[in-house]
């Protein structure tokens, strides 16, 4: 990197030159790259948060079966699986257990936990994923940009089944995501799912017409002092949650 000497003592002979050779430091890119740009751009307009949080799931057929009645709120609201089909009706619940073999998946966490010498498992059968978005986005939409996130993350791996809710002020989709999969091996849910999750949601979303970010917290809160996204969400349980 060529210098240049900043002279100090007016027409006189210098007195001695300053001459930076600082550099951007290791690893730092020359520029932002478009996709960046337009996140930081978003984020200063202060467009809307997506949220993304793991609640809840079950790790007995019976936990189960009662979060589908949970989420369905007993066979009343409809559930879309991952095959397309969409359900109503109290039978919903005890169908999908049976459908998804659970029980199956039940037999082969208990043998990993006796090879294992483990007395007990914390091992969930599914887990539920909530995706939300502030009060105002369209539901259906929502409802449209989250189907095309499941389809994309675990359609051909995983069972799973979507339900939309739209009674509290913000809409939100439970997404219930079968813990094994089909060829052997389970999800286990880590932060950095999340993140990329938020990501793929915010950009289903924008697909659908709606302004969606998912600007990481540490940024967000160097960009712009809006309250945290999803302030909005009142979670009755303990949750994973990355804003």
């Amino acid at each position: 990197m060529a210098g240049h000497p900043i002279r100090i003592g007016g027409d006189r002979q210098p007195a001695f030159d300053v001459v930076s050779y600082g550099s951007r430091g290791p690893g730092r890119p020359e520029r932002f790259a478009s996709e960046q740009m337009a996140q930081i751009a978003r984020t200063v307009r202060r467009v809307p948060e997506v949220m993304v949080k793991v609640s809840g799931g079950g790790n007995s057929l019976e936990a189960v079966a009662a979060h589908f009645r949970y989420i369905t709120r007993k066979g009343t609201l409809e559930l879309e699986t991952d095959d397309g089909e969409r359900v109503t009706g109290s039978g919903v619940a005890c169908n999908l257990v049976d459908d998804w073999d659970l029980e199956i998946d039940l037999a082969i966490d208990r043998w990993d936990r006796m090879v294992g010498g483990r007395r007990a498992s914390t091992a969930k059968l599914v887990h539920n994923i909530v995706l939300s978005m502030p009060a105002g986005t369209s539901p259906q939409k929502l409802l449209a940009a989250s189907r095309e996130f499941a389809r994309e993350e675990f359609a051909l791996q995983h069972r799973y089944a979507l339900v939309l809710h739209t009674d509290q002020d913000h809409p939100h989709v439970h997404l219930v995501v079968n813990a094994h999969k089909r060829e052997g091996g389970r999800l286990n849910i880590r932060k950095a799912h999340l993140r990329r999750w938020r990501e793929q949601f915010a950009r289903q979303l924008r697909r659908q017409g709606v302004e969606a970010n998912a600007t990481p917290a540490q940024i967000r809160g160097r960009l712009t002092d809006h309250p945290r996204d999803g302030a909005y969400w009142a979670a009755p349980e303990e949750a994973t949650e990355v804003r």
